[in-house]
Parts: C-alpha cells; sequence; structure tokens
C-alpha cells in the first residue's frame, strides 16, 4: 500500500477506469501507477534481486510517497548497479558520494548508506536460508491474521501488521536499517505476500490464482 492519498472520495476504495474496470482507488487514474498496479503489485515474487530492490525502495520512499519512488525507479537502477546484491555490498565511499550527486534519485545519505548496508545483511541471510526468498516467504502470514473481507473499511487504513511487526524485529536484530513495520508491509503487499488488492479490484482473482499457483521458497 502507498502513502498517496486520492484527490476523489473513493467508493468502496475502487475506482473504476476508463476501460470499465473496477481497480484499487490508490493508483488515482495515473498511466504509469496503473501500470504498476496491474502488472506488478500483488503478484508473488521469489527472485532474491527483485525483493531486495523492493525493500530498498521502500525504505526510500519512507516519509515520501510510492509514486515519487516509482517515477524515479530507472534511476535507482542505475545508481544502486540495479540492485544486485554482491555488486551493492562492494560499494565503497566513492558509491556513496555518487548517489548523493545523483539528482535523479533521493539523495539522503542514510538511506544510501542503508541500502549498502542491508546488501551486506541480505547476504548473510541468503548464506543461512539459502535465498531472501525462503526467508521472506517463511514469514508469510496465514489465514488467521488476515482481515475476513478485503474491503477498503478493513484495508484503507492499514499500515502495519502482526506478521509485518515480527520481520521488522528480526530484521533490525539481524542489522538492517529503515526496515521498520510499515514499510515491511508495503514490501509485503507488493511483493504478494498477501493480497491485497480489494473485493472488487479486477485483479484479485488473477492475483489470487498465481498466489495458489505459486510455489513457496524453501531453505536450502
Amino acid at each position: 500500500m502507498t502513502d498517496d492519498k486520492p484527490d476523489f472520495e473513493p467508493v468502496e476504495g475502487l475506482l473504476v477506469g476508463e476501460d470499465g474496470k473496477a481497480r484499487c482507488w490508490w493508483h488515482g487514474g495515473k498511466p504509469d501507477y496503473l501500470d504498476y498496479h496491474d502488472k506488478e503489485w500483488g503478484r508473488p515474487v521469489r527472485d532474491d534481486r527483485t525483493l531486495f530492490e523492493k525493500i530498498c525502495l521502500e525504505g526510500f520512499q519512507s516519509g515520501l510517497s510510492w509514486y515519487t519512488i516509482l517515477r524515479k525507479r530507472e534511476n535507482f537502477r542505475a545508481a544502486f548497479a540495479n540492485f544486485e546484491i554482491d555488486k551493492v555490498a562492494a560499494f565503497t565511499e566513492a558509491d556513496i558520494e555518487r548517489c548523493l550527486a545523483d539528482a535523479g534519485i533521493v539523495r539522503h545519505r542514510k538511506k544510501i548508506e542503508s541500502t549498502i548496508n542491508n546488501a551486506r545483511r541480505a547476504r548473510d541471510l541468503q548464506s543461512e536460508f539459502g535465498s531472501l526468498a525462503a526467508y521472506f516467504w517463511a514469514h508469510e502470514p496465514g489465514p488467521a491474521e488476515r482481515p475476513e473481507r478485503c474491503n477498503f473499511a478493513a484495508l484503507g487504513p492499514l499500515g502495519k501488521t502482526d506478521a509485518s511487526t515480527r520481520i521488522s524485529k528480526d530484521l533490525k536484530k539481524r542489522g538492517w536499517s529503515f526496515v521498520g513495520p510499515t514499510t515491511v508491509y508495503a514490501f509485503m503487499q507488493a511483493m504478494g505476500l498477501v493480497n491485497d488488492h480489494l473485493e472488487g479490484c479486477c485483479c484479485r482473482d488473477e492475483v489470487e490464482a498465481l498466489r495458489a499457483a505459486f510455489v513457496r521458497p524453501h531453505g536450502e
């Protein structure tokens, strides 16, 4: 979920587009945001590079909107070696200064340093669990932790959950930074650990089917 607020009053959290399809309200009709909603958000991911990129970008998003980060995503990829974990883990002070001079990204020293630190911590997780995917999917919340109905009343105000709080605490113990419970929950929503497309959204059933068919990774 993003922290963007629509400039209209959503009807049960759904926005009907020009194509006549109802979708979660938060894309606001912006073409690139709508594309992200339809093709990426909520689809289950097991690729470590993609998972690492997303949790880092969610950290950069802290205090901003996800739409701001989405528009800069290609710039972030260029600045951070496409979020290849080993390459980012090898970044030096010169790379930090290079990123701080890059007007195409969010030039926040602590967040840049955090990305490098988290790459090194990600390698530790890979060594312990076999992959980042195995670690994160081991924390997938069960049905008892999910709302009975996935509607706007249940999910609209939702910012963090017990599961995201558990993951956040564990990551921080392992030395990660910029991984608060709200950041982690946004990551979980985007990477398909939960399906928070609202009831009535044209993508909900598709994402639910993808999650049902998804083979959960296991540690090695």
